[in-house]
């Protein structure tokens, strides 16, 4: 469903920015056509600023490390580049370009959970990877796209129990922005599963690694209308009532990367969980954090996987 949203949104803005073009054109005015269309086609670049320049005024009081100009501007461009990649071409038309990849028994796998209005086309430079190095992997495809975070913790359990079954072992779960409280939503939904074993049901979790993760919630959701966007409201009920369900043991599984560049989740120390591992990335941005090489190398190291001969990860998402 998601894809054929980005696919009628991709060519509905073609669609304008061809009209554009060709009523100018016809009236003689070709830089101004060509300029207009350029400019609607860079549609998402502008969005982008203006994210950037609320982020920076939201973080200016934030405890993490402040981003000097040249980071926020490095940061931009990385992600106005990284987001064309992904929103228009991946998540568009590249959703199932590959399968998952669960059978490599003995080796400890990795379950994908993406984020707000995203699908698993987001971790594809991240599949082409572990391919090479033998870890084996399945991802969701979040669906229906704009309901309860709570509505998607029996897809993650159907992950993980494909992952169980195929490897023996307790998967890591690698999660970008609301797919890292998806995935503390699941934990909380087996609690059924843990009485008179606590901590039994956390240990199907061998780690959770979150990516930009809005923990606390974040400003950009405080005019959301959907039912998960709500839910990511800076205090809102629901993070309140999941946070009184964790213990420091189920917050020790975590490690939570975050950065002062992030313009959709911020202040930037949102995105840290109490009690969790913490590592702050420098000019980077929300989607560019998925592909930071730092992330990538995490990953492989807690699921047990040799670092030996890794290449840049962000090279992979230039394909």
């Amino acid at each position: 469903m998601l894809a054929r949203l980005w696919r009628v949104g991709l060519l509905g803005l073609v669609a304008v920015a061809a009209v554009w073009a060709l009523w100018l054109g016809r009236q003689g005015h070709w830089i101004a056509a060509l300029g207009g269309a350029v400019a609607l086609l860079c549609l998402h670049a502008w969005v982008l600023a203006v994210q950037f320049v609320l982020m920076a005024l939201q973080n200016r009081r934030d405890p993490a490390p402040a981003a000097r100009w040249h980071e926020l501007l490095r940061a931009w461009w990385g992600e106005v580049l990284v987001c064309t990649r992904v929103f228009g071409w991946r998540q568009t038309f590249c959703e199932h370009a590959l399968p998952d990849e669960p059978r490599v028994p003995g080796r400890r796998g990795i379950v994908f959970i993406h984020g707000y209005a995203c699908n698993r086309a987001l971790w594809l430079p991240w599949f082409e990877r572990l391919r090479r190095h033998g870890v084996p992997y399945v991802s969701v495809s979040l669906e229906p796209v704009f309901a309860s975070i709570d509505s998607y913790v029996e897809q993650v359990e159907a992950a993980v129990r494909r992952l169980e079954r195929a490897t023996g072992l307790a998967p890591v779960l690698v999660c970008h922005s609301m797919g890292g409280l998806v995935a503390r939503a699941w934990l909380r939904w087996q609690a059924p599963l843990d009485q008179g074993s606590p901590g039994q049901g956390d240990a199907r979790a061998h780690h959770v690694i979150t990516i930009g993760t809005p923990h606390h919630g974040t400003w950009t959701a405080s005019a959301a209308g959907t039912p998960n966007g709500r839910q990511m409201r800076r205090g809102s009920t629901w993070l309140r009532e999941l946070e009184r369900s964790e213990t420091p043991e189920r917050r020790a599984r975590f490690t939570c990367f975050y950065g002062h560049c992030d313009s959709i989740v911020f202040p930037a120390s949102v995105a840290v969980l109490p009690g969790a591992q913490a590592h702050h990335v420098r000019a980077c941005a929300h989607v560019q954090l998925a592909y930071e090489e730092v992330v990538f190398e995490a990953a492989l190291r807690w699921v047990g996987a040799d670092l030996a001969g890794t290449s840049a990860l962000q090279a992979d998402t230039a394909a």
